[in-house]
């Protein structure tokens, strides 16, 4: 019998009893859970890349990244091509915010972890804007914020030569609501590493808003921490669930595999 429970008050959802992940019903209450829930669990599961990739097909369209439906995460360059780039990790983001329409979800199985930390932080944005005083709901209702990869590099390298940024600027950047409004009515802040500037602020009131924000959404109420066994199977609602891998070696042999899952609801 296929039982869960929930990973903390305020967002995630464990599954235990799981023998076949492609199970209709299972694969329904997967979907229900990662609506209301955020962050899903499976421990010890043991996907290889082709029942990762069906499973992934249950839940939406699975596009591939860099030509990979199945994508190598790890900052170690021998077993990543992005390595460099997958260092941007370490900082709470949404994938995707600079995309017309973004990931609608993500899953992980844990193929090697790290000897000491690497595990990942999520934090709930529904979670945190549902939590929010009024006074700053009706604050941030009007508020756009132009995101880019830009942003996110920069927390990583402060100070690019040349080069470097010029192929940061050849990625694009995207406009968004900062409260984005999914179908069913639910709203999430979007936020995280790619937030560039709020549109039409002072830069310096932009930061200090931004920086305000993600303090608030990250806060430990709105959290969990997700600490990786081989074989582990994670999926999270990527449109309003911040995600950051916690430090570990570069030379460890944690390598994750992902698939990335789009929907068809665009933060606009």
């Amino acid at each position: 019998m296929i039982e869960s429970k929930a990973l903390s008050p305020a967002l995630g959802a464990e599954f235990t009893g799981v023998t076949d992940p492609l199970d209709d019903s299972f694969v329904h209450r997967c979907a229900e859970a990662l609506k209301w829930r955020g962050v899903l669990l499976v421990r010890g599961l043991h996907l290889d890349d082709e029942r990762q990739l069906a499973f992934s097909r249950r839940l939406g369209e699975v596009v591939a990244l860099n030509g990979q439906e199945i994508f190598p995460i790890s900052i170690n360059p021998e077993k990543s091509r992005t390595a460099k780039y997958l260092k941007g990790a370490f900082f709470w983001h949404l994938d995707g915010t600079t995309d017309d329409v973004p990931v609608m979800a993500t899953t992980l199985t844990a193929r090697e972890v790290a000897m000491t930390g690497g595990g990942t932080d999520f934090a709930s944005t529904y979670a945190a804007y549902e939590a929010l005083p009024e006074k700053d709901r009706e604050r941030y209702a009007s508020l756009r914020v132009v995101h880019s990869f830009e942003a996110a590099q920069r927390l990583v390298n402060p100070d690019p030569g040349e080069e470097e940024l010029a192929a940061w600027r050849t990625q694009p950047t995207h406009e968004v609501s900062l409260v984005w409004r999914r179908r069913d009515g639910r709203r999430s802040l979007v936020t995280g590493a790619t937030a560039d500037h709020v549109v039409g602020m002072d830069p310096g009131d932009s930061r200090a808003l931004l920086e305000e924000l993600l303090d608030w959404t990250t806060q430990e109420r709105f959290r969990h921490t997700h600490d990786w066994a081989v074989g582990d199977l994670v999926v999270w609602d990527n449109t309003g669930i911040l995600h950051r891998a916690l430090p570990y070696d570069e030379n460890s042999e944690r390598l994750l595999h992902r698939t990335t899952v789009v929907g068809d609801e665009a933060f606009a």
